[in-house]
């Protein structure tokens, strides 16, 4: 199923809400290994969505902060050109 800008968009922020949640209890439970499951598995697929967003709509973040070879304007050509 293709998702537009906006889900795909709101899909990450649920997952980094998810993600920032699982650390923050981690640095309290740091003996629960179903979390920190939970957490590298969110994690994995925060990525995966990022790089998605990225492939089909370019960098999230600005100035080489970007997690994927895509959202690095480095390597690739200027978004003016």
């Amino acid at each position: 199923m293709e998702m537009t800008q906006c889900a795909l968009l709101n899909q990450i922020s649920e997952y980094q809400f998810v993600c920032v949640e699982l650390n923050l209890y981690l640095d309290t439970h740091p003996a629960d290994e179903a979390a920190r499951a939970d957490y590298l598995c969110y994690g994995k697929m925060l990525q995966q969505l990022i790089e998605q967003y990225e492939r089909e709509y370019g960098p999230l973040k600005n100035f080489g902060h970007s997690p994927t070879e895509t959202g690095c304007y480095v390597c690739s050509e200027w978004p003016w050109e």
